[in-house]
């Protein structure tokens, strides 16, 4: 069981509301905690219906400009409804489990195509010669890998690329930006890639002269 405040720092980081030093701590704990990683993930399935209400309104409408001081604790009920869905979800999956063990295979319904639940993975890199930190959240999607990166200490000003690099050798960006300045504020990027999270070996930031800055390794 979670402690209402790991709740709020799940639910918080998944906003985006954190401050960068807070969001880097909570990154350090989501490495060592399987259960807050799961949280976050839904936590984000909340936060993109919330987005869908940034959509430009009506000239005479008013346009809500911030979030309310509830946002969070209504997302926080909002994720417990989802999780207690899932836990009557998983009652049924047993339940048809048990009738399948006995009646066979004609007697278990449900779409035999349904995709399964993204499992988030936590990749990190520490490159003791350029300085750079960074870790990279991934979630397996039907179209490949959705991918979230945060890097700091970035060494050089210019555009720079976090790579997917597969094990058969294969490369794709996954996302691009702009390093303002060398040792700039710390950088929160996303993106994709059209390759399965368990065929990917490493991801690679690097400048966009190619010089690689740091690796990510599960």
């Amino acid at each position: 069981m979670h402690s209402p405040e790991l709740r709020r720092a799940s639910g918080a980081y998944a906003l985006g509301v954190l401050g960068a030093a807070g969001a880097f701590r909570f990154e350090e704990h989501l490495a060592e905690c399987p259960a807050c990683r799961c949280q976050v993930h839904e936590f984000r399935a909340v936060a993109a219906l919330i987005a869908e209400h940034g959509r430009p309104t009506a000239e005479d409408v008013e346009p809500v400009r911030e979030p309310g001081p509830g946002l969070l604790h209504r997302t926080v009920a909002a994720v417990a409804a989802l999780r207690r869905r899932a836990r009557w979800r998983r009652a049924a999956l047993v339940t048809a489990a048990a009738v399948l063990a006995v009646g066979g295979p004609w007697m278990a319904g449900g779409p035999p195509d349904a995709p399964a639940q993204a499992r988030a993975e936590r990749w990190g890199g520490r490159d003791p010669a350029s300085g750079v930190v960074a870790a990279v959240t991934t979630g397996a999607r039907e179209w490949g890998t959705d991918v979230d990166l945060r890097v700091e200490r970035v060494p050089v000003a210019g555009v720079c690329a976090l790579v997917a690099v597969a094990r058969d050798g294969s490369e794709q960006t996954v996302s691009t930006w702009s390093a303002g300045r060398a040792g700039g504020e710390p950088v929160h990027v996303s993106g994709g890639a059209a390759i399965d999270p368990g065929a990917i070996d490493r991801f690679e930031v690097r400048t966009e002269h190619g010089q690689r800055l740091v690796t990510l390794t599960r």
